[in-house]
C-alpha cells in the first residue's frame, strides 16, 4: 500500500469511524474497523490456538492478535506501515514495529509462526510475491496462518481507494481478494506443501507450511529471542 494513502485508515483507527474500499469498477467493500479495534472473537481464537511462539503479525493494525498472544505469555511482534496502527498496538501492550513486510525484519527466517489476518493476503495486490516473501521470513517448517476471502472462488487484483460515507479519499493503491481455492494454488506455487483449512465465525482460514528448506538455503534455523529491540 502507498504510504500517502494511509490517512483515512489511520483516522478510522483513531476514532472508530466506518471505512470502505472503493474499487476502480465502482464496487464498495466495507472494512470491519470495529472488529479490528475490539478484543479477539471466536474466529480469531481458532487462529490463536494454532500459534507457536514467537509470532510475527504482519499488517498488525491496532494489534489485537499480538496483544492477546502477549497476554497469554506467547512472544509476539506486530509490524505495520501505519504510524497510528503501531501506536495503538503499543498502547494495547504489545510490541509493534513500523516496517514494510518487504523490508528487512527482525528474526528473518526464524519465525515459528506468521499471521496474515483481516484480508492482509491482499497486501500489494500480488499474493504470490507476498507468500514467497513470508516463506523466507518464517522458520524452516514454520507456519503461516492466513485469512482468506469468504468467497472460495475469489482471485482478483484490484485498484482501490479508501472511502467513507460514499466519498473516495486519498490516492489509489493495489489490493487483492484471494479465496481459499486460489490461496492454495498461490501457496503451492510459492513452495508451501502442507496445509489445513477451516471456517469459524463466518470467516475462512488456512495454515500453510513449507515442507523442505532446500528452496531457501540462506535461511537461518535458530529461533528468535523473545525480545526484539531492532528499530
Amino acid at each position: 500500500m502507498r504510504p500517502d494513502a494511509l490517512g483515512p485508515y489511520e483516522h478510522a483507527l483513531l476514532v472508530g469511524a466506518p471505512l470502505a474500499l472503493e474499487t476502480a469498477d465502482g464496487r464498495t467493500v466495507q472494512l470491519d474497523v470495529d472488529r479490528w479495534l475490539a478484543p479477539v472473537d471466536v474466529g480469531d481464537e481458532t487462529v490463536l490456538q494454532r500459534c507457536t511462539g514467537p509470532v510475527l503479525d504482519v499488517g498488525c493494525g491496532p494489534g489485537r492478535f499480538a496483544s492477546s498472544l502477549t497476554q497469554r505469555g506467547i512472544a509476539a511482534l506486530g509490524v505495520d506501515i501505519a504510524d497510528t496502527a503501531v501506536t495503538v498496538a503499543r498502547l494495547r501492550g504489545t510490541l509493534a514495529l513500523k516496517r514494510n513486510i518487504f523490508d528487512r525484519l527482525p528474526g528473518e527466517g526464524r519465525w515459528p509462526t506468521a499471521l496474515l489476518m483481516d484480508g492482509n493476503i491482499g497486501i500489494g495486490g500480488d499474493p504470490g510475491r507476498l507468500l514467497r516473501r513470508l516463506a523466507r521470513v518464517t522458520a524452516a517448517r514454520g507456519k503461516l496462518l492466513v485469512e482468506a476471502h469468504t468467497d472460495d472462488t475469489a482471485d482478483e487484483v484490484l485498484t482501490v481507494r479508501f472511502s467513507q460515507h460514499g466519498v473516495c479519499l486519498g490516492p489509489e493503491f493495489d489490493w487483492a481478494h484471494v479465496g481459499l481455492n486460489a490461496l492454495l494454488q498461490h501457496a503451492h506455487a510459492a513452495g508451501y506443501r502442507h496445509y489445513d483449512t477451516w471456517e469459524a465465525g463466518g470467516r475462512a482460514f488456512a495454515a500453510l507450511s513449507v515442507s523442505c528448506d532446500s528452496r531457501f538455503p540462506h535461511r537461518q534455523r535458530s529461533r528468535p529471542h523473545a525480545t526484539y529491540g531492532e528499530q
